[in-house]
């Protein structure tokens, strides 16, 4: 068949290979590599702050030998509760010397949310933000957590069995240097996923899974040099997308990384841009476009002309937002396309070469694609047809974290499974018509409907909820419910918003609330999503 041919290969860039040689090594080995090329170079920004590859070497040594003190073996989980802080960089690889599986979580979840994945993944030390002090404490007799270090408080303050980041440094700066027998089939990290079935997961990614990316990544972006670039890290380190694309690139290339961790405020981030000279802005569609948008960026204000290369990901990128900000920059701005399952990416358009509308470009060296049949997924579609994706390349995941039966569906015959509906042209670029799972990308990160309508459901006025992605009015995929009220209630969409602080996390709130006599169903009760948002597109052209 087509597919096996890799029509693809022949539009990369000048110099990117078929497939690539990926070494044997672990994600510390590659951190050790760097430390000795590049030992003196600033490896991190932060509030004008720099810490070289030497310092965050030695900080992380410390990190590992407070968590060996504590008792963590080879494949303990440890949390990193941290926004992008040089924290979270000394933490993570910390963790990985001491042959522990980061658990990266996002600060922003609430208390009842870090109880379920703390105990889901067995996380026993957990390394948290001040702000985020009091909701661990909160939730920690209820899971396995024995101990956390709090990044910004003094130890004084703390429980007996909880310490404060800097007098840890102090206490564990000497030492023996850290030689654990890391292997590349050791996990590295655990990186909850709607998976391809659309109910949480945890996708367990190996050292080599990373390690491949970041070497597929190191070679597409040929208008780079190593020891050269500047990372503007301005995705969430917790995700597994600014994890590898922004972090484990960035240390790979010996580059600098600004990092930003609110990226919200587009004066600081524009500022940092500017100031650090960045050349590396991995991102999503939102924030391209609000830089496109913002006024003192129209009026001349800020030089943007030192961004090189632009990764976009997580959602469509327009062609409109694309255009705008290579004419502001100058720049080359990319999409591309992954998931949690092969963290964290597999097609990219060429960074020099042709780019196609709408599409999530071409597979990077050494994967493999097809496009088989939805229903069966076992026949290759032809060229041009819509089919699932599936794949097979380094980076794909290991498992499923104690879902054998989930593993199974989507590692068949040594090829991922997506879920994603695609098609591909002649020239072998991919474009992405539609998702075959129900879960949600509000902003990059996945959101699943059956858990917002269970707190939707809790509310007293509430009959029925049925709640799915659709449009708002910039293109961007947001949640929106729709309710059925108790009879002779009446209720507003602020007061069901209202009722979902406590529970979710702010972007898993719907956006659109819209009240109902009745829900669309099957004749065996099943509400008909597809229905729901087809009125609404209707309505909302």
């Amino acid at each position: 068949m087509l597919y096996e041919t890799k029509p693809w290969v022949t539009h990369y860039d000048e110099g990117v290979p078929e497939n690539i040689d990926i070494p044997e090594i672990s994600l510390v080995d590659l951190f050790r590599a760097s430390v000795k090329t590049y030992g003196s170079s600033t490896c991190t920004i932060f509030d004008d702050q720099p810490l070289t590859y030497e310092e965050i070497d030695r900080f992380s040594e410390a990190v590992a030998r407070y968590l060996i003190s504590r008792g963590i073996k080879p494949g303990d989980r440890v949390g990193l509760l941290l926004p992008n802080t040089p924290t979270f960089v000394i933490g993570y690889f910390g963790i990985l010397k001491a042959g522990g599986v980061v658990m990266a979580l996002n600060p922003a979840y609430r208390p009842k949310e870090l109880e379920a994945l703390s105990v889901e993944s067995g996380v026993r030390i957990l390394i948290s933000s001040k702000v985020a002090y009091p909701a661990t404490k909160q939730i920690q007799a209820h899971t396995p957590i024995e101990s956390i270090i709090v990044d910004g408080v003094e130890s004084d303050i703390l429980d007996d069995h909880d310490i404060g980041w800097e007098r840890l440094i102090e206490t564990y700066a000497d030492g023996e240097k850290i030689n654990m027998d890391i292997k590349p089939d050791n996990p590295a990290v655990f990186q909850y996923s709607g998976g391809t079935t659309g109910t949480p997961k945890c996708a367990v990614g190996l050292h080599r899974n990373l390690v491949a990316n970041v070497f597929q990544f190191s070679r597409w972006l040929v208008n780079t040099e190593a020891g050269k670039e500047t990372v503007l890290v301005a995705i969430p380190l917790y995700h597994v997308y600014g994890m590898v694309l922004g972090m484990n690139l960035a240390i790979k290339m010996g580059a600098k990384m600004v990092l930003i961790p609110n990226p919200g405020d587009l004066d600081h981030l524009l500022n940092a841009i500017e100031h650090q000279q960045a050349t590396i802005f991995p991102g999503v569609p939102n924030l391209y476009g609000a830089i496109n948008a913002y006024q003192p960026v129209l009026a001349g204000d800020y030089d943007l002309s030192s961004i090189k290369a632009c990764i976009s990901g997580s959602a469509t990128l327009p062609k409109k937002v694309k255009e705008d900000f290579e004419t502001l920059t100058n720049g080359h701005l990319v999409e591309g396309y992954g998931l949690s399952e092969a963290p964290t990416a597999t097609h990219c358009n060429p960074i020099l070469g042709e780019n196609r509308t709408g599409s999530i470009g071409l597979p990077l060296p050494s994967v493999r694609c097809k496009v088989v049949d939805i229903e069966t997924g076992e026949q290759e579609v032809p060229v041009g047809e819509i089919g699932e994706l599936i794949l097979q390349g380094p980076q794909v995941m290991q498992a499923y974290h104690q879902q054998p039966e989930e593993t199974a569906l989507v590692l068949r015959d040594s090829w991922l499974y997506t879920g994603d509906i695609v098609h591909m042209d002649e020239s072998g670029y991919f474009y992405l018509v539609d998702r075959k799972k129900d879960v949600i990308k509000v902003g990059g990160f996945q959101v699943w409907p059956n858990e917002i309508e269970a707190v939707i459901m809790g509310h007293p006025k509430v009959r029925e909820v049925a709640v799915a992605g659709v449009r708002d009015q910039h293109g961007n995929e947001v949640a929106k419910a729709w309710v059925v009220l108790q009879p002779g209630e009446v209720c507003s969409e602020d007061e069901i918003k209202e009722y979902c602080v406590p529970f979710l996390t702010r972007y898993k709130i719907p956006k659109f609330i819209e009240f109902r006599e009745s829900l669309p169903r099957t004749r065996v009760g099943k509400v008909l999503r597809r229905v729901l948002t087809a009125e609404h597109n209707q309505e909302n052209p």
